[in-house]
């Protein structure tokens, strides 16, 4: 059993992401809006605010995807469906993917019925 995190730093791809994460049988996922923490020192923390011009252009938000999948190499499965999309997430600022392996999880999934 393994924790699945994206973090999608491009919004305009999630829902290229989530095609993908359910057609590799993952649907029950959590989205969470977050921020990286460079943009949130260069625009909300005055000290910081100079770091600001190496943000130029970018958004300051991003997606947080997590989810317990039962691969470990789920996580090089999504990286390859999106790049057959045009998404590569292993291109600078485009997200990154994690797996963890999980010890234990408590409580019973979303029955989320998708067909």
């Amino acid at each position: 059993m393994y924790l699945l995190i994206i973090v999608l730093n491009q919004e305009k791809f999630l829902d290229d992401l989530l095609s993908v994460l359910v057609e590799l049988g993952i649907t029950d996922a959590a989205i969470i809006d977050s921020q990286a923490m460079g943009k949130a020192l260069a625009y909300e923390v005055p000290i910081f605010a100079g770091l600001s011009f190496q943000m130029r252009g970018s958004k300051s938000y991003s997606k947080t995807i997590i989810a317990q999948v039962d691969r470990k190499e789920i996580g090089s499965e999504i990286v390859k469906l999106l790049k057959d999309v045009d998404v590569d997430l292993q291109a600078p600022g485009v997200g990154r993917v994690f797996i963890l392996k999980l010890e234990e999880a408590l409580g019973a999934p979303v029955d989320l019925d998708l067909v």
